[in-house]
């Protein structure tokens, strides 16, 4: 898999992640995006990373093999905490689920985390959502806390909560010596 800059000329690709109600359940309920909230709001946003942030931001996520869009990955200072906290995040097609790239994409976006002179790396998902808890758990990362966020659109599940894993610098330079 290789991970590269989003550009404009990705909107039809996100657009097609993002109208698949399964892809986005635990985002949005599986309601639609349109193509202008991905050409306005979402594309700018993923881009306005690469300037702000050296090393951080959204990534499409690109089949070695056969060059087909697999989703994206983020990686960027998650709110409230600057540079060396970044937050990793992930989105992918259901045709690339339970073929290891979310897996070897976080791995790879942790890894690069450190090295850049991160201290702690943490990602966030619903309790419900199991195959998303299970990439964490796979990348190295460990449950942190349960929470309730007050999201703005109800989803089902959301009424059990939310879910902190996370990884610390000194756990990730232990993991690496073995």
């Amino acid at each position: 898999m290789i991970l590269r800059r989003f550009t404009v000329d990705d909107a039809d690709l996100l657009f097609e992640l993002d109208n698949d109600p399964e892809v986005m359940r635990y985002i949005n309920g599986g309601q639609p995006v349109s193509r202008e909230e991905i050409v306005d709001d979402q594309l700018p946003a993923f881009m306005s990373y690469y300037e702000r942030f050296e090393g951080y931001g959204f990534w499409a996520a690109i089949a070695k093999n056969s060059e087909r869009f697999l989703g994206w990955f983020h990686f960027r200072p998650g709110e409230g905490a600057g540079p060396l906290e970044p937050e990793l995040g992930y989105r992918l097609h259901r045709f690339a689920w339970k073929q290891g790239y979310a897996t070897e994409g976080s791995r790879a976006l942790i890894d690069q985390g450190f090295e850049m002179g991160a201290e702690r790396v943490n990602a966030e998902t619903m309790i419900v959502n199991l195959g998303s808890r299970r990439v964490m758990e796979k990348a190295g990362l460990t449950l942190v806390r349960v929470f309730h966020s007050d999201w703005p659109v109800r989803i089902p599940g959301d009424e059990h909560g939310d879910v902190e894993y996370a990884i610390e610098r000194a756990e990730w330079d232990a993991r690496r010596r073995l």
